[in-house]
């Protein structure tokens, strides 16, 4: 089991390889939640995540070989440049659904990038199988777990009191090592793990106080769709970590959104988690000071402009909602009039004039509309309402 004086040991080994990521004070996450929060910026960490850490850590003690990995992007990164910096080979296994983004990065930092199966756990077969190479664990692995640990050092070297740490939780690596760090410098300091609803092993393993399978979802936050929690992290999180919290798809496409608007941090969906969970539970934490890890910024910018659209329409600030009313001329130009009359930008007007329980005589528009948030929205739809329309909103 890792103790504290192997993460000490990590980090002198790790240290001229990586950097030492800053802790930013965020006064516009400070008011939204009404806490105090830092964010240990693992985005902007080499290989933009903080894998590269437990990766420079386990090969610096591999001598000769070649080595292999499974991943669904980021230990394959951490992998493949750590094998470049260290003059060695490395193959990294990829299921087929991980992201093009992130298999042409592995390639790009000279790995061999094999692609198997449909999930991660299929690929980690097929790396188990290949024998003639010497295998890199993406979170079960006690050199791994130690190299992760050195997060939970550089935060109490620049903070010495702090009430929470929130982790994503994967596979355990990261909040084992944390955890482990910083409940021997900062006893006090109360580590939480979050996940997804959609990949939420390591929750209801917490919960049971067992490992429990459970098999993700699709999932915003691909980098931590992990089925099944490590044994080697689970002992760690269940001696360490005070407490798990999930959180659901809208709130982490939100949490992105914030990243990009108040901080102009690009960061993916399972950096942003820790986010998502503090706003989620705000009145518990009020007036705590916090830190949130964000683990990552490597998102596939094919569907960043999907997951902006779904922030602002989870936050209000894009409203979309139909309006059934009669076909003649005049109608439309009544209902714009009311949406400008509120100051919403309208977006998109869509006619739909073929529903099935429609009447003949009718039409169904469906409006598109920009507003400074959920209060104005329903000031909006209040007033079309209130002018006689029937007016559904859509999520």
């Amino acid at each position: 089991m890792v103790v504290y004086e192997d993460i000490e040991n990590a980090q002198t080994i790790i240290g001229p390889f990586i950097h030492k990521t800053p802790l930013i004070y965020s006064n516009s996450f400070s008011r939204i939640t009404g806490a105090e929060v830092f964010l240990k910026a693992e985005n902007l960490q080499k290989t933009g995540s903080f894998k590269v850490r437990g990766a420079f850590h386990k090969m610096s003690g591999i001598q000769e070989g070649m080595v292999i990995a499974a991943s669904m992007g980021n230990h394959a990164q951490g992998v493949a440049f750590a094998a470049s910096r260290l003059g060695k080979h490395a193959k990294i296994v990829m299921p087929l659904t991980a992201s093009i983004v992130k298999q042409e990065a592995a390639k790009g930092y000279g790995a061999e990038v094999i692609l198997f199966g449909e999930s991660f756990n299929d690929a980690l077969e097929y790396a188990l199988s290949q024998k003639d190479c010497i295998f890199i664990h993406a979170f079960d692995d006690d050199a791994i777990i130690a190299g992760q640990g050195t997060v939970g050092i550089e935060i109490t070297e620049d903070m010495k009191e702090v009430d929470y740490i929130f982790v994503p939780v994967g596979g355990g690596g990261l909040i084992a090592g944390v955890a482990t760090a910083v409940k021997t410098l900062s006893p006090k300091t109360k580590i939480i793990g979050v996940q997804t609803g959609a990949a939420s092993s390591a929750y209801i393993s917490f919960k049971e106080k067992r490992i429990t399978e459970k098999t993700p979802s699709t999932t915003v936050a691909d980098g931590i769709a992990v089925g099944r929690v490590g044994e080697r992290t689970f002992q760690l999180i269940e001696r360490y970590v005070d407490d798990m919290l999930l959180v659901d798809e809208d709130s982490v496409a939100m949490s992105i959104l914030l990243f990009l608007e108040r901080k102009k941090l690009v960061v993916e969906g399972a950096g942003a988690v820790p986010l998502a969970a503090l706003i989620g539970n705000r009145e518990e934490f009020k007036g705590r000071r916090i830190v949130l890890v964000v683990s990552g910024g490597n998102i596939d910018f094919t569907l960043i402009d999907r997951i902006i659209h779904k922030g602002l329409i989870t936050s209000g600030r894009i409203g979309v909602f139909d309006v059934t009313v009669d076909d003649i001329p005049g109608r439309l130009n009544v209902l714009t009039g009311i949406i400008a009359s509120h100051r919403g930008n309208i977006l998109d007007v869509i006619h739909d004039r073929l529903v099935l329980d429609l009447p003949v005589g009718k039409t169904r528009v469906i409006f598109t509309v920009e507003t400074r948030g959920k209060k104005h929205l329903e000031e909006i739809l209040a007033d079309v309402s209130g002018r006689g329309f029937e007016v559904r909103k859509r999520d």
